[in-house]
């Protein structure tokens, strides 16, 4: 996919509506979760608040992962290099604990979605980094339980890397969709070879480029991508 003209923009395909937003090595992307207090933050305004403290302000951000009722990571998670939460290598139910599931890494040279067993033996050296599940795609080729005549629909949002690391592409359905035509916008209209799904009912998407500012109930981890705020987030 081309480079796009703002951070944000919409794409059709398949006839359903997405939004993809782009993030760039060397650019600002972090995960977010706790507070300098150690409190959940959970919203975007919170962690808008929190980037504003360093005059800087959030260009997109979504949900990134999985959560328990504590809103704590599911499986692993790494914020600036220091683990929070182990990584989880065994099946377990919901669609986290369908296999494979993954990890999603921000490098210092870019980034990597892989799949949980195969980060766990490279354990590449992750500033930021969220497990959730299942895969998307898994080295070009759809994960294998998603059935093109599914009935299952939702809302639905994650991250796919480029195949040279250096672009991550955040996606949201406008509407319910499948695991497969979710799936299919990354493999074929991405074109990523490796893509992680991040979750579905509780999808939220902050995208100032797109005038989105999705409400709902608090989070776990989000992800989001830090610019300075005189940029307005464009």
């Amino acid at each position: 996919m081309p480079a796009l003209a703002a951070e944000c923009q919409s794409l059709t395909a398949e006839g359903n509506g997405y939004a993809v937003c782009e993030a760039h090595r060397g650019d600002d992307l972090r995960l977010f979760l706790d507070n300098a207090e150690g409190q959940r933050l959970g919203t975007f305004d919170r962690v808008e608040e929190k980037v504003a403290a360093e005059g800087k302000t959030l260009a997109f951000a979504m949900n990134a992962g999985m959560y328990h009722p504590d809103r704590s990571p599911v499986g692993y998670y790494v914020e600036d290099a220091e683990e929070k939460s182990r990584l989880v290598r065994s099946a377990g139910p919901g669609n986290f604990g369908l296999l494979p599931n993954g990890i999603f890494c921000i490098l210092d040279d870019g980034f990597s979605v892989q799949e949980t067993l195969a980060f766990d033996a490279a354990r590449p050296a992750c500033r930021f980094a969220t497990q959730s599940g299942p895969m998307l795609v898994i080295s070009g080729a759809l994960h294998p339980r998603f059935l093109t005549e599914s009935d299952s629909r939702f809302i639905r949002n994650g991250v796919g890397v480029s195949a040279d690391g250096q672009t991550a592409y955040f996606l949201m359905s406008d509407g319910p969709v499948t695991f497969h035509e979710f799936a299919s916008v990354f493999r074929d209209v991405l074109n990523v070879p490796d893509a992680l799904y991040f979750d579905g009912n509780i999808s939220r998407l902050y995208a100032p480029s797109l005038r989105r500012d999705d409400f709902g109930f608090p989070m776990g981890p989000i992800v989001g991508l830090v610019v300075p705020a005189d940029s307005g987030g464009n």
